[in-house]
């Protein structure tokens, strides 16, 4: 038997083509609906901050397998990662800049097939019926891990409660607060019930949750934005559910998940300012109450936002800001009294922001004890919600 000669020249040659086929396939290569596509960059990219040291922060990371693309974006304190089907022809990753591919993405049409490609290990080719490009990125082995939040306490969530409570709650937080802890959303459960508190020290929200099932005693403090981005991840879903780990947090929506960091420290003990009495109870028109308070803002703003607040006997509420360089205004409303006579100066940006958290309630609930305690706001009816706001000097 001979053997054949295979010259140095031709085995580098074989070993290159041999290379480059395994290469090749260890490439992404998936074809993907422009709608899917364009929902899921839209989702993740809700994670990317702008202001990241790490270019690979700036990206998203898509990675095919089995028959689904799956997307995660990251800032190192959230996480938002989805899926989708599509036809995988190679599995594979890699990160893209998330600006970039989801601007692109939306100006493919609709209804039209997007076929997604690797070249080079850090470049994606897009291909359309009318189109294609090629948009440099970073690999995907650069992309930070994300940690799915597997154990801890399991909460189920009915999505319009859930909503309600963060449109109620979570604005009292102080996002860029030099006190962390109020930076965020305080979440505490017991039994069959999900506390949601928030405060910037100078007004404080709590919404109460019925929940279906009972679940394990536990308490920790989310960051506010989390919970933002989460309310929008429960937009047009039922149900949500939330896991708590020891310092994570995961809501998963539809198989969309959220991971937030949780916020170390004590939340204040906030029970301890509630009043727990009162001498002037009102029940008023959030209409016409939100209305005064608007009037009176724009003169109040030349005065730190300081507005009186008068309870008289004759069932009238007045609603009054000191002179300014600008004017001064003055209204009177009726309201539905039971108590002493009262007066309390309070900011007039704090109470819209309250007016604007009760919805479509037709009235508010206000009660005082003194002009130097916190007011204290909630709905006639139902002990679900509760809002403090902190008095100021007369």
């Amino acid at each position: 038997m001979e053997l054949e000669y295979i010259s140095p020249k031709k085995t580098v040659k074989n070993l290159l083509t041999f290379a480059a086929f395994v290469y090749n396939l260890s490439e992404m290569k998936v074809v993907i609906s422009q709608e899917s596509l364009l929902e899921s960059l839209k989702v993740v990219s809700r994670a990317v901050s702008g202001q990241n040291t790490l270019p690979v922060l700036g990206n998203i990371l898509i990675r095919s397998q089995g028959k689904k693309v799956y997307f995660a974006a990251t800032n190192l304190e959230i996480s938002i990662s989805t899926s989708c089907d599509a036809d995988v022809k190679n599995e594979g990753a890699i990160t893209v800049p998330a600006k970039i591919l989801t601007s692109y993405t939306s100006l493919l049409e609709k209804n039209e097939d997007i076929e997604l490609a690797v070249s080079a290990g850090t470049t994606l080719e897009i291909k359309s019926k009318s189109s294609k490009t090629k948009i440099k990125g970073i690999a995907a082995d650069e992309f930070p891990s994300i940690a799915r939040v597997e154990s801890g306490t399991k909460l189920e969530l009915d999505n319009k409660h859930f909503r309600s409570a963060v449109h109620q709650v979570a604005f009292a937080a102080q996002e860029n607060s030099s006190r962390p802890i109020l930076a965020g959303v305080y979440f505490k459960t017991e039994k069959k019930e999900l506390r949601m508190a928030a405060t910037d020290s100078y007004r404080l929200s709590e919404r109460v949750l019925h929940l279906e099932k009972e679940t394990d005693e536990t308490s920790c403090v989310i960051p506010v934005r989390a919970v933002f981005e989460a309310d929008r991840l429960a937009a047009g879903d039922e149900k949500m559910s939330v896991t708590i780990g020891d310092n994570q947090v995961m809501f998963a929506v539809n198989g969309t998940e959220l991971t937030s960091r949780l916020i170390e420290g004590q939340f204040p003990d906030y029970q301890q300012i509630i009043p727990k009495k009162s001498v002037t109870t009102a029940e008023i028109s959030r209409e016409a109450f939100e209305l005064a308070v608007r009037r009176v803002s724009i003169f109040a703003k030349e005065n730190n936002q300081h507005m009186k607040l008068e309870f008289l006997n004759d069932g009238t509420l007045t609603v009054s800001t000191d002179a300014t360089e600008i004017g001064e205004e003055k209204t009177t409303i009726p309201v539905k009294l039971d108590g002493t006579t009262n007066i309390i100066a309070l900011n007039s940006d704090y109470v819209l922001d309250l007016l604007g958290a009760l919805g479509n309630d037709e009235k508010v609930l206000m009660k005082l004890e003194g002009k130097m305690n916190p007011a204290v706001f909630s709905p006639p009816k139902g002990k679900e919600f509760i809002h403090l706001i902190m008095p100021l000097k007369m």
